[in-house]
């Protein structure tokens, strides 16, 4: 009798019983691919939650998006800002697997190990990668129905914020709908492309103000900027890429080579910036790049240790320069009305929030398409108070709030929060999931 009884008791899931496979490093983990449409295979990677709790289903579920678009969450944002292991594979003291169960995935198709058979099968807009991760994550809870009821949040950083958006409404659609069963309660949008050209015309004074360039300098890149304005508004979308990356190209000039993620990064000057582009890579906003070291070094260990750990047999990053030229033509689009969509149309959580010494998608930028939001809530947000956000004793930023939405400015960071300023961003991660008991 009492066989019988510890039998039913495990098979009724009040001992959690771990099937994980076995891994790249301790944690526990799950992975596999997803055909999200012919010729299409989306990566994901779970990592269970080390925190000791009696079963991981008491922790939420963390979506990560990495930016580009091309650029690998498995990768990038695993390795480099807030998995358990760093590209040397040291133990993170800030990972974020410490309290959430996180799943990376490598979106667009393209991706990190993410892949397509044929180059017509890569993403064209936004609304086909939103598209292909509802089917990504569709498959998961299918696999996993038991994260059907755990409260989950997408993540996001940079591009990865733009596909985000639009992710995070299809899905809250289809939840409602009850064609998905899942509990969706919350997006946060990190440093993001959510209006390219606002982030593009704020450069000149941003670095003005903060003593990067000079007058000449400022009138230069003003000068560049407003020529991709001018593409904008004519909705020239791939001429307005092409200038973007012009103006970007002038501010490395002015500069003699500022880091675009962060200002203050010490960086080598570059006597001859035109040569980059013989040595080059996609960075997390998209753009070229020079390899370094670093990049090198995870671009080794994501091919080599964890492709074999994992068993795979796609070659990570090999497509990531194809999935941002397919996405020219949308790259800068403005997607504000969706995110006005989800303050208007849903009841989820949606944060954004910015590093104060990011670059490419600047904090005076992203106020700025912010405060241009039409929602139920707009005025009340405008006029409400911006309090510090206090970690330790420490200001680690500010954070301003209405309704279902808040916006937070993080202290000490660039464009790779998590990594800049490990302290604010779990701050603000647990005020995001603060209703996961809710």
């Amino acid at each position: 009798m009492l066989v019988k009884t510890i039998i039913l008791i495990v098979l009724l899931g009040v001992f959690d019983i771990s099937y994980a496979k076995k891994g790249f490093g301790s944690s526990e983990q799950e992975w596999g691919f997803v055909n999200v449409r012919p010729k299409a295979h989306m990566f994901w990677w779970l990592y269970y939650t080390t925190a000791d709790v009696p079963t991981y289903y008491e922790k939420p579920l963390v979506i990560w998006l990495q930016g580009g678009p091309g650029a690998s969450s498995t990768g990038y944002g695993n390795f480099e800002e807030i998995g358990p292991l760093d590209r040397n594979l040291k133990n993170r003291n800030y990972t974020w697997v410490k309290d959430y169960n996180v799943l990376f995935i490598d979106n667009p198709v393209g991706s990190g190990f993410s892949y397509t058979t044929s180059s017509a099968a890569l993403a064209k807009n936004n609304q086909q990668i939103a598209s292909d991760l509802l089917v990504c994550i569709e498959n998961f809870l299918e696999q996993f129905p038991r994260f059907a009821q755990v409260p989950t949040y997408i993540t996001s950083e940079s591009y990865g914020g733009k596909m985000a958006a639009e992710f995070a409404y299809i899905w809250y659609k289809a939840q409602k709908s009850g064609s998905i069963r899942s509990n969706l309660k919350g997006v946060g949008l990190g440093d993001s492309w959510i209006s390219p050209i606002d982030s593009v015309l704020t450069w000149a004074p941003f670095l003005l103000q903060t003593g990067m360039v000079d007058t000449q300098g400022y009138q230069t890149i003003m000068k560049s900027a407003n020529q991709t304005r001018a593409a904008v508004e004519a909705e020239e979308w791939e001429l307005a890429t092409e200038l973007w990356s012009m103006t970007e190209s002038i501010i490395l000039n002015m500069t003699n080579n500022i880091d675009f993620y962060n200002i203050l990064y010490k960086t080598k000057p570059s006597y001859n910036l035109a040569s980059q582009v013989l040595n080059n890579r996609i960075g997390d906003d998209g753009s070229l790049e020079v390899s370094t070291i670093e990049d090198l070094i995870l671009e080794k260990l994501m091919n080599f240790g964890v492709k074999k750990a994992l068993r795979l047999n796609s070659t990570w990053g090999e497509q990531s320069s194809e999935v941002f030229y397919a996405l020219l033509g949308d790259f800068m689009k403005p997607v504000i009305d969706t995110v006005e969509l989800l303050l208007n149309e849903t009841d989820i959580n949606v944060f954004v929030y910015n590093g104060q010494l990011d670059l490419i998608v600047d904090t005076p930028g992203t106020l700025l398409w912010v405060e241009k939001l039409k929602w139920k809530n707009d005025f009340n947000w405008k006029r409400a108070s911006r309090k510090p956000v206090v970690v330790n004793n420490i200001i680690e930023g500010y954070v301003k709030a209405s309704g279902n939405f808040k916006m937070y400015w993080i202290n000490r960071a660039g464009h790779m929060v998590p990594t800049d300023n490990p302290a604010g961003t779990a701050a603000m991660l647990k005020d995001l999931t603060s209703d996961a008991q809710d």
